[in-house]
Order: structure tokens, then C-alpha cells, then sequence
């Protein structure tokens, strides 16, 4: 049985951690640790908790992380970078659920993440965790970078079009939205239940940090720099992402069947039958990614909805998905649970 430390257990993200591995076959939480809580007994932060995980949340040193096998950083960005060098060991290994390790370009994380860039070496040596592209990089991989949520239902919305160029990259537009728990445990005006409930917010107009991290791997599948439009609402929900994905399409196929194709070894994407379009509550509490599509013969415009569950496929789901994968264990692993409904 490995042994997993999660770093920065009183997230959701890190929650969801210990929640998914609590089911996993092959490895258990060894240690949750947290600056704020070192001490303090887990069950007493989070008592739904109690008599499940009977251990308190250490600190964070290299003494802590002692016969650790698996490393999970569920951490704001700007952690990550700094940590990992300091404490990687030859077999360890480690993801990382931030942002700081995604972005190729150092001036470019610069600018969109506004911090100082993550060593060259390290990001280079970061394997950008996204099963359904990257499966082969990732079985070899000792570190990986979690993709974001916004990026994991958008790029796997748009893949199958962009690697067949069936679609004109300079009409990609993307409507994103998003529950509260994206924006994490921490409390500010944004996320305030008054400010939120009955509500849809438009925020970072021009500015997400996914922005590049989507650009990034679509110009990967195009073999020439694409970029995107991505618009980002805050709805009042707890958990999920919907993104509704507009293109014009330049040369007509059965798109459906494209996808299908596309996804057909893909244990945890979903293809609906036309006409049939996802919603949110479909995946709530899983690892799905579900997409629906509407191709309009008079407009020769294609529209793609994505939807996951930003904690798990958009987070720790895909974190664990990515550990089945780098220890040659089956892929689904810990992770087929059905999505809780209604």
C-alpha cells in the first residue's frame, strides 16, 4: 500500500483528497498537513471526518514527508515551486494541483499568475497531467502538474476539432462557468453568500489563468499558436463547470462520430447522442467529463458543452487519476463512483 501526504489539507481541494483515497485500493492518506492546523486534530476542523481519519495535521518539514510515496500539493499557486525543490527524493512522487507548473513560458506565468516564475528545470521536468492527451508522458512521469478546471473541460471540448482542424481557431469562444468552491475556502466579498445567492458574476474578463494553459495545449494539437476568448461567471452553486464552447466550422464531418472516436479508449469522458446536452448535476461528485454537441447546418457554427465536477476531474479526481496512471495501476482506480443524483 502506498503512502500519500496531501499538503494543504484544509482546502477543498485537499478534502476531496482524503475523500476519494479513503476508497482507493492501493494507497492511503498517511498524512495531511497544514501550516495553519498543525496540532489540531483533523475531525475536530472537519467533523464529518470523525472516525475516519483518527490522526491530527502535522507540519510542514522534510521530517514529515519520511516514508512518503506520494506527494499531493492542494495549494494556491506560489507553493508548489518553492517546496518541491526543496524536498523532492529520488522515487517520491509528486502533483501538483496549483497552476505554477503549467505554463511553459516563464513570462508568461509571470504575467498571468503575477509571481515569480518556478525554476526552469523544475517546470520542465512537470508532466501536464491530462490523461485523455497526455497518458504515455504521464506513466513515466515523478511530477506532475494538474491541469485547472476551466482548462481540463475546454481543452477536452475542443480537442477531437482542433488535432483535425475542423474548426477555425480564431472563432474559439468560451463561456465558462463555475460553483463557489472554485474559488476556494478562503472568505472574500466574491464568494459571500449575499454577493453570490441569486446571482451570476462575470469575473476576469480578459485575465483567467487558464487562458494560457488552454492556448498552450491547443496550439500543441494544432501545430500553430492558437488563441482563445475565455469569459469566466461565477453561478450559485457549490460544485461544477459548464463550458459552453462556440467555433465556426470549416470543413464538415460527422462530428459526433469524430468524438466518439476521439474518446472511444477513455474510460472517463462521456459523448451524449445529438441533441442531448449535459448538465452539472450529471457529474456532481465524479470524474466524468461529459460533452454535448450541436452542430447548426445554417450558421455552420458548432457548439460544444463540457462539464465536470472542478473538485474532482477539475482537481483531486484527476490528481488520483493521474497516480493510477504513474504507478501502472488500472486507470479507474478509486475513481468509479456514480455521481451523486439529484
Amino acid at each position: 500500500m502506498k503512502r500519500a501526504a496531501i499538503i494543504g489539507g484544509t482546502g477543498y481541494g485537499g478534502l476531496e483528497l482524503i475523500r476519494l483515497l479513503d476508497n482507493h485500493p492501493n494507497i492511503q492518506t498517511e498524512k495531511v498537513i497544514s501550516r495553519s492546523d498543525e496540532g489540531l486534530e483533523i475531525s475536530a476542523r472537519y467533523p464529518h471526518l470523525t472516525t475516519i481519519i483518527n490522526t491530527n495535521f502535522y507540519g510542514l518539514n522534510k521530517e514529515a514527508l519520511n516514508n512518503i510515496d506520494v506527494v499531493f500539493f492542494a495549494t494556491p499557486a506560489g507553493v508548489a515551486k518553492n517546496i518541491i525543490p526543496d524536498i523532492q527524493t529520488p522515487g517520491v512522487q509528486y502533483i501538483d494541483l496549483s497552476g505554477d507548473l503549467r505554463i511553459d513560458n516563464q513570462a508568461e506565468y509571470e504575467t498571468w499568475y503575477q509571481l515569480s516564475p518556478p525554476d526552469q528545470s523544475l517546470q520542465k521536468s512537470a508532466v501536464f497531467g491530462l490523461p485523455e492527451l497526455y497518458k504515455e508522458e504521464i506513466r513515466q512521469a515523478e511530477i506532475i502538474s494538474n491541469p485547472g478546471c476551466f482548462a481540463t473541460a475546454a481543452i477536452l471540448g475542443l480537442a477531437p476539432l482542433i488535432s483535425r482542424e475542423i474548426i477555425d481557431p480564431e472563432t474559439i469562444i468560451i463561456d465558462g462557468k463555475t460553483g463557489v468552491s472554485g474559488a476556494g475556502r478562503k472568505v472574500s466579498l466574491m464568494t459571500h453568500f449575499s454577493e453570490t445567492n441569486e446571482n451570476i458574476k462575470a469575473y476576469k474578463a480578459g485575465a483567467h489563468q487558464h487562458t494560457p494553459e488552454i492556448e498552450q495545449h491547443l496550439t500543441k494539437l494544432a501545430g500553430n499558436k492558437i488563441f482563445i476568448t475565455l469569459q469566466t461567471h461565477l453561478i450559485p452553486m457549490t460544485r461544477g463547470i459548464m463550458c459552453t464552447i462556440y467555433a465556426k466550422v470549416k470543413k464538415e464531418e460527422d462530428v459526433f462520430k469524430l468524438f466518439n472516436e476521439f474518446f472511444k479508449h477513455q474510460p472517463f469522458v462521456r459523448i451524449r447522442p445529438e441533441g442531448n446536452m449535459p448538465q452539472t448535476k450529471e457529474v456532481y461528485g465524479s470524474n466524468f467529463c461529459d460533452i454535448g454537441l450541436h452542430f447548426d447546418k445554417r450558421t455552420k457554427q458548432v457548439v460544444i458543452v463540457s462539464v465536470i465536477d472542478n473538485l474532482v476531474k477539475g482537481a483531486s479526481g484527476q490528481a488520483l487519476q493521474n497516480v493510477n496512471l504513474m504507478n501502472g495501476w488500472d486507470e479507474t482506480a478509486g475513481l468509479t463512483g456514480i455521481p451523486l443524483f439529484p
